[in-house]
């Protein structure tokens, strides 16, 4: 699939899901919009996935560390074709699946439980460790954010992963730098991150988290080294394609008025025309 063809997808992604925290009454808008060209990226272009078979022991594996971006997740899920796209409608309503956070025994293609932020890479860290004890080729890739990168467990799992030699293990930041209430630079502040990275001997490449020529290169297999896990830092913006989020705190977890919805579909709208 093109970059263009992927852009295509992320931006009908934006849509729903704007359409979606709007009807819903509430989401984590900003940050679904600065992780959606990554997941685009991941589902259309990366992994090697099935929604006909979503328990496949050969998948590739993706664990959304920030879980609280749940939303832009189930859309991308669904127009991939693991749940019915009219499901989308039913975010957060009593007795639906799609909750707040993703929960795998609920909806196809989530591979984990998240939501307590720094959980996800240590899971995945594990899910890469047992493909490589059963010889398998599969992939793990994890997302997290940034302001999720000051828990002290993921340290831990990135010098695990790199003690284990995880060369199947790609960790994704979603580097918008911004966190709940504050810019992370403000609170306990980690930029550069790649250098930090990459002294407990992982591999490190920083791209254009919005640019998918970029992304696909930077998840492709053939861009691992062997016997080194992979972070890919990707620069992003909160509440990106929408005017008034983009780079804005206040869009952490906010619902836009109807004036502020109309004005985000025109945007996303004309994005692409």
């Amino acid at each position: 699939m093109s970059p263009e063809e992927l852009r295509k997808i992320a931006n009908w992604i934006r849509k729903r899901d704007l359409q979606a925290v709007y009807e819903a009454g509430a989401g984590h808008i900003g940050g679904e919009m600065s992780v959606t060209d990554l997941l685009t990226a991941l589902y259309f272009h990366t992994m090697s996935v099935n929604p006909d078979a979503p328990l496949d022991p050969q998948r590739d594996r993706l664990v959304l560390s920030k879980g609280h971006t749940a939303l832009a997740l189930y859309v991308t899920l669904a127009k991939k074709g693991f749940i019915p796209e009219s499901e989308i409608a039913t975010f957060l309503k009593p007795h639906s699946r799609l909750n707040g956070h993703p929960n795998r025994t609920k909806v196809p293609g989530v591979e984990t439980n998240t939501g307590p932020l720094g959980h996800g890479l240590p899971v995945a860290v594990g899910m890469a460790k047992a493909a490589q004890l059963n010889g398998d080729s599969w992939r793990v890739f994890v997302i997290t954010g940034d302001g999720e990168m000051q828990e002290g467990s993921n340290w831990e799992a990135i010098m695990a992963a790199a003690q284990f030699k995880l060369d199947n293990l790609t960790l994704i930041i979603d580097h918008n730098r911004l966190q709940q209430g504050a810019r992370v630079a403000d609170t306990n502040n980690l930029a550069p991150i790649a250098p930090k990275v990459e002294a407990f001997g992982w591999m490190v490449e920083e791209i254009d988290g919005h640019d998918m020529k970029q992304i696909c290169k930077a998840l492709a297999p053939e861009t691992t080294e062997p016997g080194k896990p992979k972070c890919v830092v990707a620069h992003t913006n909160k509440g990106q394609g929408i005017s008034f989020m983009t780079d804005n705190v206040a869009w952490h977890h906010k619902v836009p008025n109807e004036e502020q919805f109309r004005q985000g579909m025109s945007e996303l709208e004309k994005a692409l025309s």
